[in-house]
């Protein structure tokens, strides 16, 4: 008798917790984090310099957060101003975070060394040619740079980048969406074929 008293008072208990089963699945985004991914006024302070004011995304959180920084746009007659951007904007990607910025719990997945170029013959004038092809690269590299350049002066008049590797390979346009910026690692970057 005392054993299904308590089974009905433990069942009791656990119907009335106030949440319902559902039968679909749901996705409330990432779950919380006792990081802070955000700096301090200080600390963004002391990283302005000279130089170009830009915004990168970095990873926290399992997510893209903007980080404001300035960049030097390195003089190369032999590039486009678009090319050089995107490749300062890269570069500034592969830096080591600050200390403020670690403390703040951001990294980043992109590598250095990957170097950027202009369109080959027969590609769209806004094309970046990367040193590596972009699908070699990690999702969230690639969500990094895509998300980075679209929302620079190297992205093309309706904020998408159209990217591929070295020599004849590929060409596809990526787009940067809230949805990839707060879950990079599972949503693939919109992307289309360029002909």
């Amino acid at each position: 008798m005392r054993a299904a008293a308590a089974t009905a008072v433990l069942a009791a208990a656990l119907a009335g917790c106030g949440i319902r089963s559902t039968e679909v699945p749901t996705d409330f985004g990432p779950a919380p984090s006792r990081v802070p991914c955000v700096m301090s006024g200080s600390a963004i302070a002391s990283q302005s310099g000279s130089g170009v004011p830009v915004e990168v995304f970095l990873v926290c959180a399992a997510q893209l957060v903007a980080v404001d920084r300035t960049v030097r746009v390195h003089e190369d007659k032999a590039a486009t101003d678009r090319v050089r951007i995107a490749q300062a904007l890269l570069d500034e990607l592969a830096a080591p975070p600050s200390e403020s910025e670690k403390q703040a719990g951001l990294a980043t997945d992109v590598r250095g060394g990957v170097r950027v170029s202009g369109p080959a013959d027969g590609d769209p004038e806004d094309t970046l040619r990367f040193s590596t092809p972009p699908e070699d690269l990690s999702a969230f590299a690639l969500a990094q740079i895509v998300c980075t350049l679209a929302d620079s002066a190297a992205a093309a008049e309706d904020q998408t980048v159209i990217m591929g590797g070295p020599g004849d390979d590929p060409l596809r346009r990526y787009s940067c969406t809230p949805e990839v910026r707060s879950r990079p690692g599972t949503v693939a970057l919109p992307t289309k074929t360029v002909e």
